[in-house]
C-alpha cells in the first residue's frame, strides 16, 4: 500500500475545518488496493474515529449495483434492453406523463407516447425523476408514501420515455425487474452474484449488528454552517428492497465493485461478468 502523505494531509485538514464530519478514502489500480485513509469521525461531536471498515449507507452508490444485475440477466436472456418492460412490470404498461395542474389543483395527465424500456430505465431517460428536484412532482406527491413504501414508484413521467435525460427513480424499477425476471429478492441476488463472487462482505440492505457497530452516522448542516447529527435510517424491514439507493457498506467493499469494471468483469481470473456486459452502449 503506497504511502500518500499530500493526501492524507488534504483529507486530515478537510475534517479539522469541519468540512466534514469524516471521511474514507481508497483507490485502486487493476491490480488492487493502493491507498487507503481514515479520518475524523464517524460522528460529531465527539463519536468514535472514522476507521477504514466504517460502514456508510451508501445511497444511490447502489444504482451502479443494481444496473450491473440487471446486465446479468440481460446476459442469460432474463431480460431485454429494448423489450417493453411492461412485459416484466405490468405496472408499467401504461405509465402516464404529468404536463402541470389544473387550476383546482388536479393534475393534468396524458398517456406516454412511447414504452418504457430496460434501456430507458438503466440510463434514466423514462421520464421518471426525484421529487426532491422536481416541484411539480413534489406537489404531485405529497401524499404518497416514503421511501420503501411501493406507493412512493407509482408516480407518472414528467416526458415521454426517451425524448431526454433526468435523475429520477428507474433503478428502482430496474431492481423490481430484477427480482421479477430472478425470482429472487434483490438483496439474495446480489448476494449470490455479485457479492459472494467479489467478496463484498460487508454490504447489504439491511443494518445487521455487526455493522451497525461501525456504522457513521449522518449529518446537517446548521444555520451557522457547522455540522451536527441528524437521525436517519433507512426502513429494516421495507416493502420493496430499494435498488436506487438502499445498500449499506464500507469503501473497501464498493472499491472492490469498481475494480469488477476495471478488469472487463473478473475477479481473480474468474469472469464475473461478460466484458461487453461491463459497459451499457
Amino acid at each position: 500500500m503506497r504511502q500518500l502523505p499530500q493526501v492524507d494531509e488534504l483529507l486530515k485538514a478537510a475534517t479539522d475545518r469541519g468540512d466534514v464530519p469524516g471521511v474514507v478514502a481508497m483507490a485502486a489500480t487493476r491490480e488492487g488496493p493502493i491507498y487507503q485513509g481514515a479520518f475524523g469521525k464517524r460522528a460529531v461531536p465527539d463519536g468514535p474515529a472514522m476507521t477504514v471498515d466504517t460502514v456508510f449507507w451508501i445511497a444511490s452508490m447502489t444504482k451502479a449495483i443494481t444496473s450491473t444485475a440487471a446486465m446479468r440477466l440481460v446476459e442469460q436472456g432474463k431480460l431485454s434492453l429494448e423489450s417493453p418492460i411492461s412485459e416484466v412490470l405490468p405496472e408499467l404498461a401504461s405509465p402516464l406523463v404529468l404536463e402541470g395542474f389544473e387550476a383546482s389543483g388536479e393534475p393534468i395527465l396524458r398517456p406516454a407516447r412511447q414504452r418504457i424500456t430496460l434501456r430507458h430505465l438503466l440510463t434514466h431517460t423514462a421520464g421518471f425523476v426525484y421529487d426532491i428536484w422536481n416541484p411539480d412532482m413534489s406537489r404531485y406527491m405529497e401524499k404518497k408514501g416514503a421511501p420503501g413504501k411501493n406507493a412512493a414508484l407509482m408516480l407518472p413521467l414528467v416526458f415521454d420515455p426517451g425524448d431526454r435525460w433526468d435523475y429520477g427513480i428507474n433503478i428502482d424499477w430496474a431492481g423490481k425487474a430484477v427480482e421479477r425476471a430472478s425470482g429472487q429478492s434483490l438483496g439474495d441476488f446480489f448476494a449470490e452474484h455479485i457479492f459472494t463472487p467479489v467478496g463484498m462482505t460487508d454490504t447489504g440492505f439491511t443494518v445487521v449488528p455487526d455493522r451497525r457497530a461501525r456504522l457513521v452516522g449522518m449529518h446537517a448542516r446548521a444555520e451557522d454552517g457547522t455540522l451536527g447529527p441528524i437521525p436517519f435510517e433507512l426502513p429494516q424491514d421495507p416493502e420493496f428492497q430499494m435498488g436506487g439507493g438502499g445498500l449499506y457498506g464500507t469503501a473497501a467493499n464498493y472499491l472492490a465493485f469498481e475494480r469488477l469494471f476495471l478488469n472487463q468483469g473478473r475477479v481473480n481470473g474468474r469472469q464475473i461478468l461478460r466484458p461487453e456486459t461491463v459497459r451499457l452502449e
